[in-house]
């Protein structure tokens, strides 16, 4: 029953989330793009305290969108705000971390060979790791280095780049992206509730009172707005790459997080530098597309060296059952599944070819057994490895 109720909940809260994060980030998206895209104010809009202007269609329909240098001349009698998104967003990932790393320390958070948490260890260090990389940034935000773009960015990658490998060194595989994806959605989030709200409250308060509103107060908010355009594209990256164990199982995670970083930050700066008609600068879509390549080409797997004879089909067998089959197999003995994960059962000779590229993939890049559980051996490792590429 206990599997029954983990799988339900990691089923609801990753729908909720899913779709929490695409109303938060196509906002996003849509304001970065509509600040960037505003064109200058006719002489009519321009002494209303018009900033810029913008014209559109969409779904049959044509809108004049209008931003004032600060504010209205009075309150807006409805005033729409963008909040729920981001928040919703945050607590349903934290939830997620919860039933899936916290609940399933044992399977998914832990492994024993890089540092022998016990279940409350790893969650306390956790908690610390996550709290800790938020009160850095927050630091850096309100220091005088964000009065440097360049010199933040700078900062903050490399910061985010020793988070990725201190991850790395704490937590299972997989976890350890997860937890550089809870940062960075942790101070996205942060940057909506601890600046760009307060800001926004400020400047309604101004209004409302008939007061003129202080311009401090909108380029914050716009800076930590800007901050997170950038974080988004690695973001969604880490929201995706569980199903890729070819990265957070490499060797170098940590550096290969950092190096896709790099490229969706290229990415997105040539869009909003051709959104704001700075002109189209390809060459940061070709140094991207490059360095893509080049990760691909260093990323590619190495051959395993077999130790001794290969195997035959019954020890291929002795081994899955001995490191795999707990969890996929018809009726699992691990109690966190209630079903074999992703429908791979591997209890016959037929089921390990039928899956045979996959399990390659998985014992190659060290994704299963997750978390190594089962005390799987390099010695067993490399021996299925070979049985399996021996197969036709």
């Amino acid at each position: 029953m206990e599997g029954y109720i983990f799988d339900w909940l990691n089923l609801f809260l990753r729908w909720f989330h899913v779709l929490a994060g695409i109303a938060w980030i196509g906002a996003s998206f849509y304001f970065v793009w509509l600040d960037l895209s505003l064109e200058k104010a006719t002489p009519e809009n321009e002494a209303k305290g018009i900033k810029g202007q913008l014209s559109a269609i969409h779904g049959g329909g044509f809108y004049e969108v209008a931003k004032y240098q600060l504010g209205p001349p009075s309150m807006p009698h409805n005033l729409h705000w963008f909040k729920w998104e981001a928040y919703t967003t945050w607590l349903t990932g934290f939830s997620l971390l919860t039933v899936l790393y916290y609940w399933g320390a044992n399977q998914y958070l832990i492994d024993p060979a890089k540092v022998a948490f016990s279940q409350w260890q790893a969650i306390g260090a956790s908690l610390l790791y996550l709290f800790a990389g938020f009160a850095v940034y927050e630091a850096l935000i309100k220091s005088p280095l964000r009065n440097s773009n360049k010199g933040f960015a700078s900062v903050l990658f490399v910061f985010l780049v020793f988070m990725a490998w201190l991850a790395d060194q704490l937590f299972a595989d997989r976890a350890a992206y997860l937890h550089v994806g809870a940062l960075i959605g942790s101070i996205m989030a942060g940057n909506v509730f601890f600046g760009i709200m307060p800001s926004q409250r400020e400047l309604v308060r101004a209004v409302t009172a008939g007061e003129k509103p202080q311009a401090i107060y909108a380029v914050l908010a716009k800076l930590r707005s800007t901050h997170n355009n950038y974080l988004t594209l690695p973001l969604v990256f880490i929201m995706i790459s569980n199903h890729y164990p070819m990265t957070y199982g490499h060797e170098y995670a940590w550096l290969v997080l950092a190096v896709i970083g790099v490229i969706t930050g290229l990415i997105r700066h040539f869009l909003n530098l051709k959104t704001q008609g700075a002109g189209v600068k390809p060459g940061y879509l070709v140094a991207a597309f490059l360095l893509t390549l080049a990760l691909a080409a260093v990323m590619a797997p190495k051959p395993v060296a077999t130790t001794g004879a290969v195997i035959n089909s019954d020890q291929a067998l002795h081994i899955t059952h001995l490191r795999c089959a707990e969890c996929h197999a018809g009726q699992p003995t691990n109690g966190m599944f209630t079903s074999a994960p992703a429908g791979i059962i591997l209890e016959s000779e037929v089921q390990l070819l039928q899956y045979k590229d996959r399990m390659i993939s998985a014992l190659q890049t060290n994704y299963m057994p997750l978390g190594n559980i089962t005390a799987m051996t390099d010695d067993e490792r490399a021996q299925l490895l070979g049985w399996l590429k021996a197969q036709q």
